[in-house]
């Protein structure tokens, strides 16, 4: 009896111990991916399967683990819009329309794969925690599950590069373990101040054959910003953060 409590002692140590690995890992990552207040420019396209392709230039900023608005520089009409994130209520602002309306995260404002959820992202580690770590050859498999009930997938599997702590490839599933989407990142690039990812982050879904999103970051840069900055009442003035 006392070797059998022994056992499991010893077992519930190292789940422990690999979930809390786990999460410290995702923690890395998001790091990694940004600082934790910065601002980036970043150009977004849509590709249908007849080849045609749409367009978006968004100039983005982001505080802290729950704060995050993005402004539209182009295509002409979209000019001047902008959304806003504060944990997971999002808003979309459209010049001369009035008060900023509410959407949801598994809308999308640009349509395409990518939805609101994927292009204001919050660290990954602010929504999910970590249930399982595999250590592969060169890698780490997380296997996430949401925190709460109002993210956008309920479990994530992240493909981690062990040498860099990035992110290689990304599932977004159901509860049910249904694959929606899959997310990957490519094109390693230097964005200087320490800061080194991939550049590209393309995804595609069996929901939407033959469709595909892609997202090239131009530059992302740490950047202290006030409160203020997001809120409702700023999301008109959001230009004014470039000048």
């Amino acid at each position: 009896m006392q070797r059998f409590f022994g056992v499991c002692l010893v077992l519930l140590v190292s789940v422990s111990g690999s979930a809390m690995d786990g999460n410290e890992i995702l923690k890395q990552l998001d790091r990694n991916l940004s600082p934790e207040s910065f601002e980036s420019y970043r150009k977004l396209i849509n590709i249908e399967p007849n080849g045609r392709q749409k367009e978006f230039v968004l100039f983005t900023v982001k505080k802290g683990s729950d704060k995050v608005c993005a402004l539209f520089l182009s295509p002409a009409s979209e000019k001047g819009r902008s959304t806003l994130r504060l944990d997971e209520n999002m808003w979309l602002y459209i010049p001369n329309v009035g008060k900023p309306i509410r959407i949801t995260s598994m809308q999308s404002v640009v349509g395409g794969v990518f939805n609101n959820a994927d292009i204001l992202r919050l660290d990954y580690a602010e929504e999910y925690r970590v249930e399982k770590t595999e250590g592969l050859s060169d890698e780490w498999l997380l296997h996430c599950k949401a925190k709460t009930n109002t993210v956008a997938y309920d479990h994530l599997r992240i493909w981690v590069d062990k040498d860099s702590t990035l992110p290689q490839k990304i599932e977004c599933l159901t509860e049910a373990f249904m694959l929606i989407k899959t997310i990957h990142f490519k094109e390693i690039k230097d964005f200087g101040s320490g800061i080194v990812r991939p550049s590209v982050v393309e995804t595609d879904s069996p929901l939407h054959k033959g469709y595909k999103s892609v997202m090239i970051f131009a530059q992302i840069q740490e950047r202290t910003l006030k409160d203020e900055v997001f809120t409702l009442s700023f999301m008109p003035q959001l230009e004014t953060l470039r000048k």
